[in-house]
């Protein structure tokens, strides 16, 4: 008898609480959360190393862009900014774009109304993009005859990235550039004149340089370097070391991987 009142007491009890816990989930109201900002950096080389007039580097950069403000730009709030990699990297930025176009409240529309709505959007995002795209390449194609394209300051974008994360937004940056850094200074690297001969020495440099630069809070954005340089370019033009300095440098400022394409 005790027994089939306890198994009772059991099944009631499991029940009570099942419905208590389908109780507390429908009580609960569901809350979209907002997706996160993309901030983008694009930084374009303007020095003398990097010639997009030849054919294969614009078409290649001018793919890149599209690439970027097609994948990037997508909602509210999306941001693109363009500096120029040049002698005065740090105060040279070309162009600051943020996509304005808004998608209106699906709650409580039905299938019809969502796809006016959607399709709205798209076509005023779509409109933003173009001008975006346009703005991005007129920049790409922009001439720098000034003295400052006899030296290449990479280094300062490292702050303008520090700065970009501190907002909360994903951050993806992007190095149109041979990352030949090249700054006067005898604690600064010029690749030009003296480049790291071996792996080794690569490493051991970047992780020097780590010392000065490791003020500088980039998070973990996402590093893309778009080269200038063809499938066929020999391992002078477009140096392995300098590449592994670049990965050893962001691998030891924040954990972060370069993609190159």
């Amino acid at each position: 008898m005790h027994s089939s009142i306890s198994l009772k007491h059991i099944v009631l009890g499991g029940m009570l609480l099942l419905l208590a816990a389908c109780g507390g989930e429908t009580d609960q109201p569901k809350v979209d959360q907002p997706d996160v900002p993309t901030h983008t950096l694009v930084f374009l080389d303007k020095t003398q190393s990097v010639n997009v007039n030849k054919d294969y580097v614009n078409e290649k950069y001018r793919q890149a862009l599209a690439q970027i403000v097609e994948e990037n730009m997508q909602n509210k709030g999306d941001k693109l900014e363009v500096y120029f990699i040049h002698e005065n990297t740090s105060k040279a930025r070309a162009l600051s774009l943020t996509v304005r176009a808004e998608r209106e409240n699906l709650e409580n529309t039905n299938a019809t109304d969502r796809e006016a709505i959607e399709t709205t959007f798209n076509m005023a995002l779509q409109r933003e993009k173009g001008i975006y795209l346009r703005q991005a390449l007129s920049k790409l194609n922009q001439q720098n005859g000034g003295g400052s394209n006899q030296w290449t300051d990479i280094w300062a974008s490292l702050p303008i990235i520090a700065k970009a994360s501190e907002g909360g937004s994903e951050v993806k940056v992007y190095y149109f550039s041979d990352m030949i850094e090249s700054v006067r200074g005898t604690d600064r690297r010029d690749f030009h004149t003296t480049p790291p001969a071996s792996e080794a020495q690569a490493e051991e440099w970047a992780k020097a340089d780590v010392k000065q630069l490791e003020q500088h809070a980039i998070g973990s954005p996402q590093v893309t370097v778009v080269s200038p340089f063809e499938p066929t370019a020999s391992t002078r033009e477009n140096n392995p070391h300098v590449t592994h300095y670049w990965q050893t440098l962001f691998q030891e400022l924040g954990g972060v991987s370069i993609e190159e394409q």
